[in-house]
């Protein structure tokens, strides 16, 4: 059993957005009677909302040896029924005011969602150490899952616990979406400890969720680097958040500049301010930045989280040993996860990883042993030459043209610049030849109204490929 509710009986465990509470023990009985529906393990489609009736769903499916697909609720439509028909769920777990769009029988209901019995029973085998299926992050149609085991979400449950010393004292409230790695973790995380979540369907950018944030007293959120830019732009600063303690920031790289502006606020305003790193194939976090190095080290994404080992290879895939060299970026943990699923005979498969992740992603450590993301290793062109970083190169058009937002693509000897105001387009032009010291015909120019992102912020560099 990952979720022990018996020691937090009498503890708040959900706050809704009407301000209703549930404590442990309502979330304990409720679940014992969803679980009743099932007589033998089997997959289960939850298609995720930041509701009371989501989290029960997926907590009751954990603890009782059912594997849990975490979905989106909004998601398209012709892609749902693709997922079903290639992995055949036994059941689907949905909000009630969209179970009209799955001609199932329902079988359970409560905290308005429904059960939804499919015509397949037991179609795959799953194999034992199997607990949680996860899209991987940007996923636009593919049906390829993360294999997440019991063991990978309960070791790095118990390490984040531990560098982000939570209790149940603590209070988040929710800004990403439960379906997404992060914000999933940030649930299993303070439900480990007792605390009680906040849950919201609100954004940051509706004044309705400063005001349960208030009126709830959060004592902390997460976001991703296209929470803090909207933070910045919504005077976050000058905003009277006596209950606020922690900040996390994870699923990208903030912006230097940004880093180094919420630190300074965190440490005059005695907060915490977290810098951290993952990907759905660590099953959420592999490094953190301790608070108190928040400003010193900006930039970095810090070190490995407890029992976690970083490590640096050249192309070669030789070891790293200096510091300053940027090599591609492994980490080794019980949290890496067991691998892929691409279609339902995948599901009975071996762990194939072994606890070792080869990230993609370009880094460098400094002499002091912190890790600095330079960019996805497949996020580099060679133009006339030079080897170009894409993320570098769009993070040096957001730092002098706060004003639009950007994206960049393109392939070797032709950069593609998405910017979100046609008339700076010469403008962004000669700032990129003069930076970068190439000609101008390196960079094709071209206008997009809105940089396209998935829910959790990231840019959907896939949905770009169509102008390219």
């Amino acid at each position: 059993m990952m979720w022990n509710f018996n020691q937090f009986l009498h503890n708040i465990a959900i706050i809704d957005e009407a301000g209703h509470q549930s404590t442990y023990a309502d979330l304990k009985n409720e679940s014992e009677k969803l679980a009743k529906v099932f007589d033998r393990r089997c997959l289960v489609f939850n298609f995720c909302a930041n509701q009371k009736g989501s989290l029960l769903g997926y907590l009751t499916l954990i603890n009782h040896n059912i594997v849990p697909v975490m979905l989106e609720t909004d998601l398209n439509k012709e892609f749902s029924s693709h997922l079903i028909a290639t992995y055949k769920p036994d059941y689907l777990w949905v909000p009630q005011d969209v179970s009209n769009q799955f001609h199932y029988e329902c079988v359970f209901s409560t905290w308005n969602y429904e059960l939804l019995k499919t015509e397949f029973t037991n179609c795959y085998p799953l194999h034992e150490d199997l607990a949680l299926l996860l899209t991987t992050s940007g996923s636009t149609g593919s049906p390829k899952l993360v294999r997440q085991s019991y063991q990978n979400i309960l070791a790095n449950t118990k390490s984040i616990v531990k560098y982000l010393e939570l209790d149940e004292k603590e209070r988040p409230i929710t800004t990403l979406p439960m379906h997404y790695t992060y914000g999933l973790s940030i649930l299993n995380t303070h439900l480990y400890v007792g605390a009680s979540m906040i849950l919201t369907e609100k954004t940051l950018m509706q004044k309705e969720f400063w005001q349960q944030f208030r009126d709830y007293q959060a004592t902390s959120f997460g976001g991703v680097p296209y929470t803090y830019e909207m933070l910045d732009k919504l005077r976050f600063f000058r905003m009277e958040l006596p209950h606020l303690r922690t900040m996390t920031q994870a699923g990208g790289k903030l912006s230097p500049e940004l880093h180094k502006k919420f630190a300074e606020y965190a440490l005059a305003n005695n907060k915490r301010f977290f810098i951290m790193y993952g990907q759905t194939e660590a099953t959420a976090r592999m490094s953190y930045l301790p608070h108190e190095k928040a400003l010193e080290k900006y930039g970095s994404m810090g070190i490995a989280i407890p029992d976690g080992e970083f490590s640096l290879i050249d192309e070669e895939g030789h070891l790293i040993h200096e510091a300053e060299i940027v090599g591609e970026l492994i980490y080794k943990g019980e949290n890496v996860t067991m691998g892929y699923a691409e279609s339902g005979e995948d599901l009975i498969k071996e762990d194939l990883w072994k606890g070792i992740l080869v990230t993609g992603d370009m880094a460098r450590r400094d002499k002091d042993g912190f890790y600095y993301i330079v960019g996805r290793k497949k996020r580099f062109l060679k133009i006339f030459g030079s080897r170009i970083n894409l993320d570098e190169t769009e993070r040096m058009i957001r730092a002098t043209f706060s004003d639009l937002e950007c994206a960049c693509g393109g392939t070797d000897d032709k950069m593609s610049v998405f910017i979100t105001d046609e008339s700076k387009k010469n403008d962004v032009l000669k700032f990129l030849a003069e930076k970068t010291g190439l000609n101008p015909v390196a960079f094709k120019m071209m206008f997009l109204e809105q940089i396209p992102r998935n829910e959790s912020g990231k840019i959907l560099y896939t949905a770009l490929e169509a102008y390219l």
